[in-house]
């Protein structure tokens, strides 16, 4: 079983960034391959970026591309996701997410969830 637990959440300015890092327990992330969601009020959770295992490829939705970045740190079992340039759409809750398979936009891929850290965005 992995455990997965996130920080770095909180209420910033538009403009600002934030860093939510994502510690797992239980097992080592290094074999996994790991993402990030989020879920505003009222919506669908939502895939916001992945990374393999290894690090070698990493994904994003469209509306983070260039603003966002994720990484990891095997040694550290932990994985990162830094926002910068935030905007209020990204307000949610933000979710990491552990599996082994591919196809790591998708929700159901993933096994082993968190359970989130709230990011909120005013303007």
């Amino acid at each position: 079983q992995v455990q997965l637990v996130e920080s770095g959440g909180g209420l910033v300015q538009a403009g600002h960034s934030l860093r939510l890092s994502c510690a797992a327990s239980g097992r080592s992330l290094s074999s996994y391959n790991l993402g990030w969601f989020r879920q505003a009020p009222g919506k669908e959770r939502e895939f916001v970026a992945a990374i393999n295992w290894n690090g070698a490829s990493t994904y994003y939705r469209d509306s983070v591309k260039g603003r966002f970045t994720i990484s990891r740190d095997n040694a550290k079992n932990t994985v990162y996701l830094q926002m910068n340039n935030l905007k209020p759409e990204d307000t949610a809750v933000y979710y990491c997410a552990a599996t082994f398979a591919i196809g790591l936009v998708t929700r159901s891929a993933y096994d082993y969830w968190g359970q989130g850290t709230q990011v909120t965005v005013f303007s």
